[in-house]
């Protein structure tokens, strides 16, 4: 009898602790955060470098146990190939809505971000680029849409001005592949070089899975360009580097971010000679924020055995500016967050983050690279 009495309280004491802890689950909400970028395809690796970004952010998250309204969430990444293919980036954004995602990051491309972002505005729900930079983007008047890094005005802007100013071009041809990327940001690059003097002797076009270019680049050749400017991703710039060289095709050749990765020297190979590459990141962060961001980097390399291709630190900076918005509102519903998103002020590892009433990044900055020995060489950061 006396074991009988001395085994009761024991029981229920164990029955207490599982009611305790069921109750603890029970109170913890999980918040849910779609990813989206092709993790297919030609462009799958910068698409997995934004995977990855989003995925130290949702790590980091859950292991310090982040509180929203008072309450500890756990954080899902629900993540989505769209292939750079916008029939795709429109299906799997419909996937995303059905599943009642919180909030989502992404997409990579200006050509799948835009059709894709009628979709989450019809829903209701938060959507922060990582890398789409056509303008269009954010001028379509949904408040849902928001991007952390400069646009093609700015970028392809710039990318004019310092072809005619600093690299002393005077003839410029351009090349395109035809995405809302590529075209957006060779216009904008054209208006910039003619407005700083350059003239343009040659318009072109490709698309974004070609591999062969002898056509065009002979008939470039022909007009002898002091700089030619590829609107489009490293794997057609790669490859196209690599035929101008076979070629003897001898000028400057300059693109914006979607040529300015690490993994250019793979693709390009013997095409890539020394300071003859200029390309813009849109994005970089100054002096005082270099320490930030070098930590992440070395952080990101630790976690994934690689480096950084461009735009990871972008990726985990929208995410995190997500979840600041959604702290402040003391709430993961879309409804009562997204005033949140329009105002806030997050410190990131990319600098400060804050949005205009379109959605674009305030003060958003350029970072200017070139390649020695291979090497994505820093140039300047510019506003």
């Amino acid at each position: 009898m006396q074991i009988k009495t001395k085994l009761i309280p024991l029981v229920g004491a164990v029955a207490t602790v599982f009611a305790v802890a069921g109750s603890a689950y029970a109170q913890e909400e999980v918040v849910k955060i779609g990813h989206v970028a092709p993790i297919t395809g030609a462009n799958a690796h910068i698409g997995k470098d934004n995977e990855n970004g989003a995925r130290m952010a949702i790590d980091e998250l859950n292991a310090k146990g982040t509180m929203i309204g008072g309450k500890k969430v756990k954080f899902e990444m629900l993540a989505e190939d769209d292939a750079s293919d916008p029939k795709q980036a429109t299906a799997v954004a419909q996937k995303l809505v059905d599943a009642k995602v919180n909030g989502v990051i992404g997409h990579m491309n200006s050509g799948t971000t835009i059709p894709a972002s009628k979709i989450y505005f019809d829903a209701g729900i938060p959507q922060i680029s990582p890398s789409a930079t056509n303008p269009k983007y954010t001028l379509q008047g949904f408040n849902t849409a928001f991007r952390v890094v400069a646009n093609d005005g700015q970028l392809g802007g710039t990318l004019g001005k310092y072809a005619a100013k600093e690299l002393k071009a005077k003839t410029v041809a351009v090349i395109d592949d035809r995405t809302a990327y590529g075209q957006g940001v060779a216009e904008e690059f054209t208006k910039g070089a003619q407005k700083a003097g350059a003239k343009i002797v040659a318009s072109q076009y490709t698309n974004d899975k070609a591999t062969d270019f002898n056509a065009i680049l002979t008939s470039i050749k022909a007009k002898k360009p002091d700089l030619v400017f590829f609107g489009g991703m490293d794997a057609v710039g790669g490859p196209m580097l690599r035929q101008m060289d076979q070629l003897g095709f001898k000028a400057k050749f300059m693109g914006g971010d979607g040529l300015c990765t690490t993994e250019l020297a793979k693709l390009a190979g013997s095409g890539l000679k020394d300071n003859e590459v200029v390309c813009a990141e849109a994005g970089g962060v100054t002096a005082e924020g270099k320490k930030a961001l070098e930590d992440f980097k070395a952080a990101y390399q630790k976690k994934f055995g690689q480096e950084v291709v461009i735009y990871a630190p972008y990726t985990y900076d929208a995410l995190m500016t997500m979840v600041d918005a959604m702290q402040k509102a003391g709430s993961a519903d879309p409804k009562k967050y997204l005033p949140e998103l329009a105002k806030i002020h997050h410190k990131g590892v990319t600098g400060m983050i804050a949005f205009d009433a379109k959605g674009d990044i305030k003060d958003g900055t350029l970072t200017l690279y070139t390649y020695r020995d291979g090497k994505r060489t820093l140039l300047e950061v510019t506003k």
